[in-house]
């Protein structure tokens, strides 16, 4: 009987995770690479990564992938093929919550682009008709996960005083989550809002901050929208940077050194002294972009600009 093409995919990496040649704490090629080096399908390179989870050699991790947890042991299990079973022997019943979860870990891991249903399937080692059982179409899974996600955080019953530690506990909240889920920020434009519940939960405990001081209903939207804007203008860049890496092998630093020849071209005429000079300051102070100091200094000025007089 011919060998599934998924089970060889997964030998393939268990034979590199064996060697070392994908050490503990290594990525794994992601499925979107699996699919690309094997020439098979997202969701056959998906179920073969949930062979090699299944076993425990691997896991997905939020903006990292699925990394290596450490190389099979002597007497390892036979290799999962189906679902994980219970000690009753049944394997654990498909509910919605499984299906929205398996989801989850997949745009966590791979971005929301490599999210399909069969790659769902193949994690949760089920049919993709069964799926349907539960969520009718792609679309409305990318809503349950986001209306999921979104409730993972909340608020204390007691919330500090005052409208701006607030406003800060509620901004940084939002970026734990789209740090946590960085595919979160690129579901729908700020103009068109996701009617979600446990979004509401976010938007109800900024515009209780801004009540009671004289606000217009319009100015607190406003206010609202810019706080939630921000937050997932600059969480916007989470999954791109990760989309970048993955597509194109590149670390940040890898990157920024292929475009030297580029930037000295851009900075070496005397057009832009200014910004010749910033560069150059940087390269010798050493300097990295880091998106969480970015974000707190851009809540710091946004918040110091609020003007709550009505």
């Amino acid at each position: 009987m011919p060998v599934s093409r998924y089970l060889t995919i997964a030998d393939e990496l268990k034979r590199r995770i064996t060697t070392g040649e994908l050490p503990p704490g290594a990525k794994v090629p992601s499925t979107r690479k699996i699919a690309a080096e094997w020439g098979v399908a997202m969701a056959t390179a998906a179920k073969a990564l949930a062979a090699l989870s299944q076993e425990g050699l691997v896991r997905a991790e939020p903006r990292s992938g699925t990394v290596v947890t450490g190389a099979p042991k002597a007497q390892s299990a036979p290799r999962a093929t189906a679902a994980p079973r219970s000690r009753a022997g049944r394997a654990p019943e498909l509910t919605r919550e499984r299906v929205v979860r398996a989801a989850i870990v997949t745009a966590d891991a791979e971005g929301l682009g490599a999210l399909s249903m069969r790659g769902v399937a193949a994690r949760l080692a089920v049919a993709p008709m069964a799926l349907y059982k539960h969520v009718a179409s792609k679309e409305e899974l990318v809503v349950l996960m986001a209306d999921a996600a979104y409730g993972e955080r909340g608020y204390p019953a007691s919330p500090p005083e005052g409208w701006r530690a607030r406003l800060e506990l509620s901004a940084r909240t939002m970026w734990s989550l789209y740090r946590r889920h960085p595919w979160l920020a690129q579901l729908a434009p700020i103009t068109r809002p996701m009617p979600l519940p446990n979004l509401a939960t976010h938007a109800e405990f900024i515009l209780s901050a801004l009540d009671g001081h004289g606000l217009g209903a319009a100015k607190m939207c406003d206010l609202h929208v810019l706080l939630f804007s921000y937050v997932q203008g600059v969480a916007i860049h989470l999954e791109r940077e990760q989309q970048a890496a993955g597509s194109s092998g590149l670390s940040e630093d890898d990157w920024m050194d292929a475009q030297a020849p580029a930037l000295e071209t851009i900075t070496g005429d005397g057009r832009f002294p200014t910004f010749a000079r910033m560069l150059n300051t940087l390269a010798a102070e050493g300097y990295d972009l880091v998106l969480d100091n970015l974000f707190e200094l851009g809540l710091k000025a946004l918040l110091d600009g609020i003007d709550l007089s009505g």
